[in-house]
């Protein structure tokens, strides 16, 4: 008799999903994208959604074709490339950006109204949050009942509150959109929906998603495949109204913190304007529980995918994630997203091309003679993006800055489409 999920397992699996990619960016870049583009604001969020939600969606569902590894995704490129490619995503997502991005904006938004900005006060903090971190992931069995049963809940409940707190009350009037989110607030919602890394952590959460269910004693492949697409569609709702939530939460309460750089400063003014004292809890109890959840996944991620590569225990990589990611997220939050932004460009269009390489799977006679060429275009036009992003744009060929869409971090999509057609041709041609 072939094992299933009961109803209630399966919402907590769906749960436990949303708050393993409710984390920091979730939380603090909608606010600034609504900031920015004023009454330009459901063109934003409709970029916004389209890499902060359709693409996480899409790649749960093609990590779940393929029995949640990274390493089967990749496949077609080889062992060697892949590898490399699953080394920088989990890198990246774990202990260098993400994960101690997770600590920092949970004090800097959470607790630093009370504690302060001192170094002091963030040292203790991050020893304590990773400490937590670590002995949740040490369990990953144990996540649907920890994550999904447990935080999650009550992770919902305040995010209602502070959703419904934006529609009924908000601080002032949507403003007027200012930079760039003037003529292309599409395309600008787009690529600050990378900020979230949502995409990358799919790629790395498939693996936690399908182990979760494992632990459950589902082992037919097709039920592992349909419970897992499940959990990323309820997920994926969940991220939606979250987003749409915040954006037009930040759209009306800009106001409070004209200055502010990040969405940080905007949703500790508006809570505290709303709610008072009161507001200061809610939102350290919001931000912590999301940016916990997430970082208890990357670790149990991280910890699976490098016990796998190396010789080293479970227990030890999530042991030496935490500490290193200690380490990182005392450098504040602004560093680690200045630092993030070129390295998100750079990956991106490579992440977003073998997603779409995988679904249409079924096209390819031979998917490596499509997935190199393809993907190779991506690294090398997303690393041209990733220079014009940190400020290097002086080492980007002219030809290359001026390819269509160049400006708004998006000049890698028609090469990468030429080199998809190319490829696809060829494949067939060679076929036959």
């Amino acid at each position: 008799m072939i094992s299933t999920l009961k109803t209630q397992d399966l919402i907590a699996l769906g749960f436990m999903t949303f708050a393993l990619f409710l984390g920091a960016g979730n939380i603090i870049f909608p606010p600034m994208v609504g900031h920015l583009s004023g009454d330009q604001m459901w063109y934003s969020a409709l970029g916004f959604l389209l890499t902060g939600v359709g693409l996480p969606l899409l790649t749960v569902v093609a990590l779940a074709r393929v029995g949640g590894g990274m390493n089967s995704l990749t496949a077609p490129v080889g062992k060697g490339a892949g590898i490399l490619l699953g080394v920088l995503v989990y890198l990246t997502i774990g202990p260098l950006f993400a994960t101690p991005r997770t600590a920092t904006v949970s004090f800097e938004v959470g607790f630093a109204p009370f504690l302060g900005t001192g170094g002091a006060a963030r040292a203790i903090y991050t020893i304590v949050y990773f400490t937590l971190v670590m002995l949740l992931a040490l369990f990953p069995g144990r996540l649907i009942d920890t994550v999904g049963k447990m935080i999650t809940p009550v992770l919902i409940v305040a995010l209602i509150v502070l959703a419904g707190a934006a529609i009924l009350m908000p601080a002032g009037a949507i403003g007027e959109p200012t930079g760039l989110y003037v003529d292309a607030p599409l395309s600008q919602g787009f690529i600050q929906g990378y900020q979230t890394m949502d995409a990358l952590g799919a790629l790395v959460f498939g693996i936690v998603i399908v182990n979760a269910i494992r632990s459950r004693g589902i082992s037919d492949a097709r039920l592992l495949t349909r419970y897992a697409i499940i959990a990323g569609v309820i997920a994926a709702v969940g991220l939606a109204l979250v987003y749409l939530s915040l954006i037009l939460l930040g759209a009306g309460s800009g106001i409070l913190a004209p200055d502010a750089t990040t969405g940080a400063p905007i949703l500790t003014a508006f809570v505290s304007h709303v709610f008072g004292p009161m507001g200061s809890i809610l939102l350290a109890a919001v931000i912590t529980l999301a940016c916990l959840t997430t970082a208890v996944g990357l670790a149990s991620a991280c910890g699976d995918y490098f016990s796998k590569i190396l010789p080293m225990s479970y227990r030890s990589v999530v042991v030496l994630i935490g500490l290193f990611s200690m380490v990182v997220a005392n450098q504040g939050l602004e560093q680690l997203i200045a630092v993030s932004v070129p390295v998100l460009s750079a990956i991106y269009p490579v992440a977003i091309a073998l997603v779409a390489l995988s679904l249409a799977s079924a096209l390819w006679r031979r998917p490596s003679r499509v997935f190199i060429p393809t993907l190779l275009v991506a690294a090398v036009f997303g690393i041209m993006d990733g220079l014009t992003a940190a400020g290097l744009s002086r080492l980007v060929p002219e030809a290359v800055a001026q390819m269509p869409g160049a400006d708004l971090g998006l000049g890698w999509l028609v090469p990468v489409l030429l080199a998809l057609a190319a490829s696809a041709a060829y494949d067939r041609v060679a076929s036959r």
